[in-house]
């Protein structure tokens, strides 16, 4: 399977930035790709720096949205997994990855279960958690385990995803570094955010696909000085081994060739479903075993 992952940057209004996104899947689609990856919130600027009740007005456009990005998918003739700000009813509002298949029908969708708070990160005041649950999407390309940025921290997210039958991962991300942060500080950031998703692919037996987002975006209030996402954008194989690799501040379409049957090999090596000791890990449901 022939993947692309856009690693873009925010141009300042929501058009002109989704003008480049399309023309930059328009570019990997005559690649002869099959899928193509788009960063969290891929539409608009990181709205979720501060806490402001008009930024829900983004989220108005979310039928036009999807209309608009399954006639994207069916024009290049690709799978696309998009990234929206989801308006569910008045007053209530996910993160929402939208699968299209290549003919521009829904395959699926999924809503982030995992929702931040934190400095810069105030995630919680716009997202409700989602309610789908971990359920993998059936395309015409694989079995997609879509997750989003924040569940990539929780190997119980992934995990699920692959007893559920999942051939791959995938997580749109927007994550980034806070400019008062040391350098060392932002190294290991980085060092952790990789480490514990290709821990995901070992442990899963599965490639894994993340794609972030670059640039500098600020927080209007002032009260940080900005975000400097960090791209890094990549693709694993199902032994963690690295197949694509993007560096922390360009634009790119990352290509790369991702072969699904090779997990039945590798987990034939390393039976860690197999050796699970599922009877032991009823526990694991609890906040904290005191």
């Amino acid at each position: 399977m022939k993947t692309a992952l856009i690693q873009q940057k925010y141009y300042a209004s929501k058009k002109e930035t989704v003008n480049q996104t399309v023309l930059k899947i328009e570019e990997a689609s005559k690649n002869d790709v099959d899928l193509i990856v788009l960063q969290e919130l891929h539409q608009t600027y990181y709205f979720c720096q501060n806490e402001n009740v008009d930024v829900f007005d983004l989220a108005n456009s979310w039928e036009e949205d999807i209309i608009f990005w399954a006639n994207v998918a069916k024009a290049n003739n690709v799978v696309l997994v998009t990234s929206l700000f989801e308006k569910r009813t008045v007053g209530l509002y996910h993160n929402t990855s939208v699968v299209f298949e290549k003919d521009g029908s829904i395959a699926g969708k999924y809503r982030k279960m995992h929702i931040p708070d934190d400095p810069g990160f105030y995630e919680k005041f716009y997202f409700t958690p989602g309610d789908m649950g971990f359920e993998p999407i059936q395309t015409s390309v694989g079995k997609l385990g879509v997750l989003i940025c924040w569940d990539q921290w929780y190997p119980e997210a992934a995990r699920l995803m692959a007893l559920k039958g999942a051939e791959i991962l995938i997580y749109p991300t927007a994550i980034g570094w806070f400019e008062d942060d040391s350098e060392d500080e932002k190294q290991r950031q980085l060092d952790a955010w990789i480490a514990v998703q290709r821990g995901h692919a070992v442990a899963n037996g599965l490639p894994i696909i993340t794609v972030n987002r670059v640039g500098f975006e600020s927080d209007d209030s002032q009260v940080l000085k900005g975000t400097q996402f960090w791209g890094n954008s990549f693709v694993f194989g199902a032994q963690g081994e690295y197949l694509a690799y993007a560096n922390h501040q360009n634009e790119e379409i990352l290509y790369s060739d991702i072969d699904l049957n090779r997990s039945e090999n590798v987990r034939r090596w390393w039976p860690f479903l197999r050796d699970r000791r599922i009877e032991c890990y009823n526990n694991i449901t609890k906040r904290y075993i005191d």
